[in-house]
């Protein structure tokens, strides 16, 4: 199983690819999509053309997407809701399924809190996925949270419907 998890941002969105091999998590790559362009669309735009091309390159089995969570300020939510929507969008248009999670469910799944710092989830991400150094922003490191949150789901959904 190959999950792309997805951390929306519109001037910058994580993402990380994980692959469960064998019973282990691998990281394939990682990274931070800086979006260009002056205008929101052109940001959108480029947003979606990224996030493609990665789903191109490494043909995830699914998507995870954090699910956008409260803020006071509007201008980011809507944003942010923005930038959701084209991971939606980029993983309907390829035909992958896609699972939306709280960030209180990654922190869960990742750290074993729902009250985790952003250290704490990186450097957890960075021993279950073996890496040599952090990922290099806290959007890749929570994008790999998303994944392995949902290869952890999925594992558990996969052994209840076996006992059945």
């Amino acid at each position: 199983m190959r999950v792309l998890g997805v951390d929306p941002g519109l001037t910058r969105a994580g993402f990380g690819l994980v692959e469960e091999q064998k019973g282990r998590l691998v990281a394939l790559t990682h990274g931070t999509i800086r979006a260009q362009g002056e205008t929101v669309a052109e940001q959108l735009a480029t947003l979606r053309a990224r996030l493609a091309a990665v789903v191109r390159e490494f043909a995830p089995d699914s998507m995870a997407v954090e699910r956008l969570f409260v803020t006071r300020n509007q201008r980011t939510a809507i944003r942010v809701g923005q930038a959701s929507g084209i991971a939606l969008l980029v993983a309907a248009e390829a035909g992958i399924g896609v699972v939306e999670y709280g960030p209180l469910q990654v922190k869960q799944a990742v750290v074993g809190t729902g009250s985790a710092t952003k250290d704490q989830v990186s450097f957890m991400v960075r021993r279950l996925l073996l890496l040599a150094e952090a990922p290099d922003t806290a959007d890749a490191a929570d994008a790999l949270a998303l994944a392995i949150c949902h290869l952890h789901s999925w594992r558990l959904t996969a052994r209840a419907e076996a006992g059945r």
